[in-house]
């Protein structure tokens, strides 16, 4: 990946989590962009978040933000000077539980390697 396409990544990040959380404080409090990974040709973009809550939070959050992704995408278009702007898909970033599941995995093995006297 270009030094290109790594700022163009960290700005588009930038620029969405700031829009959404000025524009829709009371819907964006839970929601965190973890991360955007734009396609080198600018006309596709994947927007990584995750949400505070469980499963059902996740769903409402997922449908909103589907929902907002055409004026999120024209936003971006006016404060982010691109040649294309891309075409947002917004998906869940399941990073953090799978680490939480892995980090559990590695203590129960410890466990059974060492049990408590």
């Amino acid at each position: 990946m270009s030094n290109r396409t790594i700022r163009i990544n960290e700005l588009m990040q930038r620029e969405i989590s700031a829009y959404l959380h000025t524009r829709y404080q009371s819907e964006a409090v839970r929601i965190t962009i973890t991360s955007v990974i734009i396609s080198p040709d600018l006309h596709d973009g994947r927007v990584f978040y995750s949400v505070l809550g469980g499963k059902t939070a996740e769903e409402e959050c997922g449908r909103w933000l589907e929902e907002k992704s055409g004026e999120i995408r024209h936003m971006v278009g006016r404060t982010v000077v691109l040649k294309n702007v891309p075409k947002l898909v917004f998906k869940l970033d399941t990073t953090p539980e799978r680490g939480t599941r892995i980090v559990q995995l590695l203590d129960d093995l410890a466990a059974r390697e060492h049990p408590a006297p």
